[in-house]
C-alpha cells in the first residue's frame, strides 16, 4: 500500500502520465486529460457536496437544490439532528458513499460495518442506529478521496463533512431516475439515465432529440423503451447553464412528478475509467470536446 502511495506522488509516474496524454482523442483520454492539467479552484467547488449548493442557487436558484437538513463538521451531530422517515447521509467530499433511510428499503437491509461502509446503502428507519450512523460518518471523514497525480485530486481539497438531505422520491416512492447530462463547452451532447439502483438496475444513453443510442455501459436497457421525459427541456437548460463556465463537466439530475433537483457535478465520470460498448462510442464522446492547450 505504501509502495502505491508513494508511486502516485512520484514526479516520474506523473511526467509519463503528462506525457501518454498529450494528444487525447477519445471521452476517456479527454477525462485523463483534464485530471492532470485542469487545477482550477472551480473543479473543486463541483468536487464540493456542500460548496455546490451555493454555486446551484446562484445559477439556477435554489428550487433546484435537494432540502438540506445538517450539514456537519462533527459526525456525532447526527446523534441529536431532527430527522423525518427519510433521508439520505452522505460525505462531501468523495463519490459513491451514501446511505439511503426509507421505509421503502429491503426488509432485510442493514447499515454497514463502518469500516466497510463507503458503498451505497438503503435502509429501513427502524434499523437505523444513529450511533451506528455516526461511526460511519467518523469513518468517511478519514477518508482521502481520489488521490494521485492523474487521479481526482480536487477531493483532496474539500473539507470533509457530512450532508443530510431529504431523500427524493419518484412517483412509487423508490429512488427516481438519474439524469446524467453530458455537457461539453456549455452545450448538452448526451444524456445517460440510470434507474433501479438499489435492484434491476437499468442505464441508457440518448441523445438531446432523445434519439437512443445503441451502446452499453455495463448494465442493461429499459424495457419497454422510456418515453420522452416531460421535463426535458427543462433539464437540458438546467444542465447547460451549470455546465456553462467548463470545457466538459457531467450534470446529474433527477426528474420528480413535480420538479428537477440537482444531483451533483461530475469532472472525472468513472475516474477516467467509463466503459464503453461498442468501443467506438468512447471516441464519439470525445468528439464535441476541444481540450485547451493550457487551462
Amino acid at each position: 500500500m505504501e509502495h502505491a502511495r508513494r508511486r502516485e506522488r512520484s514526479r516520474l509516474v506523473r511526467g509519463v502520465r503528462l506525457l501518454r496524454t498529450r494528444h487525447p482523442r477519445t471521452f476517456t483520454e479527454k477525462v485523463r486529460y483534464k485530471m492532470l492539467r485542469d487545477h482550477r479552484p472551480l473543479l473543486v467547488t463541483f468536487a464540493d457536496k456542500a460548496a455546490v449548493r451555493d454555486h446551484v442557487a446562484e445559477r439556477v436558484g435554489d428550487g433546484y437544490l435537494p432540502h438540506a437538513f445538517g450539514i456537519l463538521d462533527d459526525p456525532d451531530e447526527l446523534l441529536s439532528l431532527d430527522l423525518p422517515d427519510r433521508y439520505v447521509v452522505k460525505p462531501t467530499h468523495g463519490s459513491g458513499a451514501a446511505i439511503v433511510v426509507s421505509p421503502t428499503a429491503p426488509a432485510e437491509a442493514r447499515l454497514p460495518e463502518a469500516r466497510w461502509s463507503w458503498t451505497y446503502r438503503h435502509v429501513d428507519p427502524s434499523h437505523v442506529d444513529r450511533s451506528h450512523l455516526a461511526a460511519i460518518g467518523r469513518h468517511w471523514m478519514r477518508q482521502l478521496y481520489g488521490q494521485g497525480p492523474n487521479r481526482e485530486w480536487a477531493y483532496g481539497l474539500v473539507p470533509r463533512r457530512i450532508l443530510v438531505e431529504e431523500m427524493l422520491a419518484g412517483p412509487d416512492g423508490s429512488i427516481p431516475d438519474d439524469y446524467k447530462v453530458f455537457v461539453f463547452h456549455g452545450r448538452a451532447h448526451f444524456i445517460q439515465v440510470d434507474a433501479g439502483r438499489f435492484g434491476g438496475r437499468t442505464q441508457d444513453f440518448y441523445t438531446p432529440t432523445w434519439t437512443h443510442l445503441p451502446m452499453s455501459g455495463g448494465p442493461p436497457w429499459v424495457h419497454p423503451p422510456r418515453p420522452r421525459p416531460e421535463r426535458l427541456d427543462e433539464i437540458l437548460h438546467v444542465a447547460e447553464t451549470l455546465g456553462a463556465e467548463t470545457d466538459f463537466v457531467r450534470v446529474d439530475l433527477y426528474s420528480l412528478p413535480d420538479r428537477i433537483v440537482f444531483g451533483e457535478l461530475t469532472s472525472y465520470p468513472a475516474g477516467g475509467e467509463s466503459p464503453f460498448d461498442p468501443i467506438s462510442f468512447d471516441a464519439e464522446f470525445g468528439r464535441p470536446w476541444t481540450v485547451p492547450p493550457r487551462y
